[in-house]
């Protein structure tokens, strides 16, 4: 059983409104065993969606659309799937009182273009909508008409409204298809995060994991300067998808070292802060190159971390000008840890011109402890950012 995700909106295909109901139906498809393969999107137009609909029925057993069934003249979706099935649109007086009475709770008189979400193709069934006036539709479209690629294929569609949508899944639709479903296979992931190494040298240093057909699948991705390893197994059941996962995390962490930072959401900062607190010490920096996006990102690591959990990031200083020479860094090094009553200190110096690049030095300062390190700045919009994190990943490198 194959799955295809549609979203439906002018404010998605034009960009003025990010798709984020695909990716949480994608993930809540993957936990119920149900692959998805492919998105589509498309705008409010009655052929645009006939066409989106049609090749996604034909191609794979399951449906899921969000967006197009509000009261308004370009909300579509069920003349689409009208159009779709061969049947008449049908008021459904049932529905229509459920509608009513969400206006008449708050004393409001129902407009009359409310009734079009009362419509529905003959033959299809409701989806409950407890939160709001629209309720969703389910089309089953024959196996002998050729849908879902000669096994039948059942269209569910969704109110875009993110909330609404969630609800009517949890309560509706996930229970359905776990009931109906032919594949018994269940889906995990985990993600492995690594800083340290761009993404084709780190891909180079795991020959053959993140090649098709590998089982279980390895994904990479990168988002500034941080990679993601995305690890997917299909098994019959939980204990061996965790199986497959966790022997292919262990082949991971065997191969990088301590380029694996974390996993899942884990930033940077988060790693850094873990191993401060773990060596039961404290951290204060000072900083010009990086401009205070590493004092931000200790903050933000701080302010992460559960109330009443041991203080780790003392405060940070920044200037507008630093000594540029090592020596006085690893001064301001220790002169802000001692400011600030910390046992780590860490300086980022100015950018300074090396031949035709350009690079900042970092300083870490622990006890009689130096760490010093010559970061060259990349080009691009993530120079900075980047910077700051191999300042930040120094500090969890001198604890480790």
């Amino acid at each position: 059983m194959l799955a295809e995700i549609i979203a439906i909106g002018d404010e998605l295909t034009s960009g003025q409104r990010l798709d984020t109901n695909s990716q949480w139906l994608s993930r809540e498809l993957g936990l119920l065993g149900i692959p998805v393969r492919y998105h589509t999107t498309t705008c409010d137009t009655l052929e645009a969606g006939v066409d989106a609909f049609r090749i996604a029925a034909r191609r794979v057993q399951v449906v899921v659309a969000t967006g197009g069934l509000g009261p308004t003249a370009d909300d579509l979706t069920r003349d689409v799937l009208a159009e779709l099935s061969g049947k008449q649109l049908i008021l459904s007086e049932q529905a229509l009182e459920v509608i009513a009475s969400r206006f008449s709770v708050r004393h409001a008189v129902m407009p009359e273009s409310n009734r079009r979400q009362a419509l529905f193709p003959e033959g299809s069934c409701p989806i409950q909508n407890p939160d709001g006036t629209a309720p969703g539709i389910v089309v089953s479209l024959p196996a002998s008409e050729g849908w879902g690629d000669g096994h039948g294929c059942v269209v569910y569609v969704l109110p875009g409204v993110p909330a609404e949508m969630r609800r009517m899944w949890d309560e509706t639709v996930s229970d359905e298809l776990k009931k109906g479903k032919a594949s018994k296979k269940v889906l995990r992931h985990r993600r492995l995060k690594c800083f340290g190494a761009g993404e084709s040298a780190i891909e180079e240093m795991l020959p053959g994991l993140i090649e098709r057909g590998h089982d279980p699948t390895v994904g990479i991705t990168a988002h500034e300067a941080t990679i993601t390893l995305r690890i997917s197994a299909w098994a019959d059941n939980l204990e061996a998808c965790k199986k497959k996962i966790i022997a292919t995390e262990h082949m991971i962490r065997e191969k990088l070292g301590q380029l694996v930072y974390g996993e899942e959401d884990d930033e940077v900062e988060d790693a850094a802060a873990s191993a401060i607190i773990a060596a039961s010490a404290s951290l204060a920096s000072i900083e010009t190159g990086t401009a205070g996006r590493v004092a931000a990102l200790f903050a933000q690591a701080a302010d992460r971390r559960q109330t009443g959990s041991q203080p780790f990031f003392c405060g940070g200083l920044v200037l507008p000008d630093l000594p540029g020479d090592k020596p006085q860094l690893i001064e301001a090094a220790k002169d802000v840890a001692r400011s600030h009553n910390a046992s780590i200190g860490l300086a980022v110096g100015p950018v300074r011109p090396i031949g035709t690049r350009q690079a900042v030095d970092v300083i870490v300062v622990k006890d009689d402890s130096v760490m010093a390190i010559e970061h060259i700045l990349g080009g691009g919009g993530i120079a900075m950012s980047r910077a700051a994190k191999s300042a930040i990943d120094q500090v969890r490198q001198m604890l480790l």
